[in-house]
C-alpha cells in the first residue's frame, strides 16, 4: 500500500470512528465493539473514491494535527445526530418520573445503571428509527461532501459551528417536551380526578390505585403516541442534516 493512501485512509477512519464514538446504535455502548469497528470501517472503505489525496511530505506533527481535526469534525457530526436521540430520551425520563416508572426500573445497557422501563424502551426505539429513516445513508453523504469541501486538517470549531449546535442542543428540550406534554398533561387530570374522588369519599383508599392507574395511562398514552414517533423523529433529523450540512458547507 503506498505511503499516501495509506495516510488518506488513516484521516477518514480518524473522521468516521469520531461520528460512531457518540452515533446512537441499537444496544447502546454495551453493544459488541466490533459492530461499530466493521461500521467505521465500511463507512470508510464506501468513501474510497472520494478519498483525499495526501501528495505533501506527512510529518508526525502535521499528522497528528490532522487526525485530531478529523476526530473533532466526526464528533461534530456524532453529537449532533445524538441530539435526536436524547430528545426522544427526555421525554421517556419525564414520562416514567410523572407516571412512578422509577419504582419499575431495569438495567440501563449503555451504562449498566438503574434505568425506568420507558428509557431503555426508548433508547432500542431511537436506535432503529436511525436506520429505518435512512439517517446512515445522509450522513455517508454528508461525509462524501466534507471530504472535498473540508480537506483533511482543515476543520476548526468556529462560532457559527458553536451557534449551530447551540440550536442542537436547545432543539433536545423543545422537542423532548413536546413529546412527553400530551402524557403529563393526561397524568395531571388523573391526580385531579383522583384528588376530587378522595375529597367526595375520605374512605376511599386511593393511594394504592393512583400508580397502577398513572402507570396504566402513561403506557396507554406513549403507545398510542408510537405511531407518531417516526414523523417527528424524520422532521428533527431533517433539520440536524440541514443544520450539519451548513456546518459542512
Amino acid at each position: 500500500m503506498a505511503p499516501s493512501l495509506l495516510m488518506a485512509f488513516l484521516l477518514v477512519l480518524s473522521r468516521v470512528a469520531g461520528f460512531f464514538a457518540f452515533v446512537p446504535l441499537p444496544g447502546g455502548k454495551n453493544g459488541p465493539d466490533a459492530a461499530r469497528v466493521a461500521l467505521a470501517l465500511g463507512f470508510t472503505l464506501a468513501l474510497f473514491p472520494v478519498w483525499p489525496a495526501v501528495s505533501h511530505v506527512v510529518t508526525p506533527a502535521w499528522l497528528v494535527a490532522a487526525l485530531l481535526s478529523e476526530a473533532a469534525l466526526g464528533t461534530t457530526v456524532g453529537l449532533a445526530v445524538a441530539c435526536l436521540a436524547e430528545a426522544f430520551l427526555l421525554s421517556a425520563q419525564i414520562v416514567g418520573l410523572q407516571a412512578g416508572y422509577g419504582y419499575a426500573s431495569t438495567i440501563d445497557p449503555t451504562t449498566q445503571a438503574d434505568a425506568t422501563v420507558l428509557l431503555v424502551l426508548m433508547q432500542l426505539v431511537t436506535g432503529l428509527l436511525f436506520f429505518s429513516c435512512g439517517l446512515d445513508r445522509e450522513i455517508l453523504r454528508i461525509f462524501a461532501r466534507s471530504l472535498t469541501s473540508h480537506p483533511p486538517g482543515s476543520f476548526t470549531l468556529t462560532m457559527p459551528a458553536a451557534e449551530v449546535m447551540t440550536r442542537l442542543t436547545a432543539g433536545i428540550f423543545s422537542t423532548g417536551m413536546r413529546l412527553a406534554l400530551p402524557v403529563v398533561a393526561l397524568l395531571a387530570l388523573v391526580d385531579v380526578a383522583l384528588a376530587l374522588v378522595g375529597r367526595l369519599n375520605s374512605q376511599l383508599q386511593l393511594v394504592m390505585l393512583a400508580f397502577p392507574l398513572k402507570m396504566l395511562a402513561a403506557l396507554a398514552t406513549m403507545a398510542a403516541l408510537a405511531v407518531l414517533f417516526p414523523r417527528v423523529y424524520a422532521r428533527a433529523a431533517g433539520e440536524v442534516l440541514a443544520a450539519v450540512t451548513r456546518l459542512m458547507g
